[in-house]
């Protein structure tokens, strides 16, 4: 009689057991694909907006530049632009942009709207890159790849220094080689001395600097 009670009693025992370890193992499956879906396949980013007296603030900014925003700069075409004499005397040399801003501005453009996010911290800017696969292409088709990178931005000597810090295919650094060998070289002291991009770029900015949140420009006379 005794015989025949323990296996039943060991089944109850293992029972328990059983469900814990299926729990445990289901757990683990779905939080894996959840991590693998949000690290690998992420989903689009939400666009950045701005309200109407945050917009008002960055047209003014945008303005410094030359820039201006369509509906900022619409007006009735019966009403002909009032003439005005040019003049540079206390004119304002520099401009602070926000993250925010930043990132308000590529919303505008709906192809990097929810693809596309800039991040700014102290000396560095960081940016991240949605890229969909075409459907045919093999095993990836149809799915997201994220791509992010860094910029190291600084003003020494006088002068911009922008570096590239590196890039990463999801969360996998690349290697230097297959970025041209240009990971934490000084772009503009490497082809400010050419004719050109950089060297125009350099002599145009009197001061630069990346802190947190913000993006300080001055431009020279």
């Amino acid at each position: 009689m005794g015989n025949d009670t323990q296996p039943a009693a060991d089944q109850k025992k293992r029972l328990p057991l059983f469900l814990t370890v299926f729990l445990a193992v289901f757990l683990a499956i779905v939080l894996g694909g959840l991590f693998v879906k949000w690290v690998y396949f992420p989903s689009s980013f939400s666009p950045v907006t701005l309200s109407s007296d945050e917009q008002k603030e960055l047209n003014k900014k945008l303005t410094f530049f030359g820039i201006q925003d369509e509906e900022a700069a619409s007006h009735d075409p019966s009403e002909p632009l009032k003439p005005e004499a040019y003049s540079e005397k206390n004119a304002k040399r520099e401009v602070l942009f926000s993250e925010k801003e930043l990132n308000s501005l590529i919303a505008k453009n709906p192809d990097l709207a929810s693809r596309f996010a800039i991040e700014l911290s102290d000396n560095l800017a960081s940016a991240k890159l949605l890229i969909p696969v075409d459907p045919d292409f093999p095993i990836l088709g149809g799915e997201t790849i994220r791509i992010n990178a860094g910029i190291d931005v600084a003003f020494t000597n006088n002068r911009p220094s922008i570096r590239l810090r590196g890039i990463s295919l999801w969360g996998v650094p690349l290697p230097n080689a297959w970025m041209g060998n240009l990971k934490n070289i000084d772009l503009v002291d490497e082809y400010g001395g050419e004719e050109g991009f950089w060297k125009n770029f350099a002599a145009g900015i009197a001061y630069l600097k990346v802190t947190d949140d913000q993006l300080v420009v001055k431009l020279n006379e």
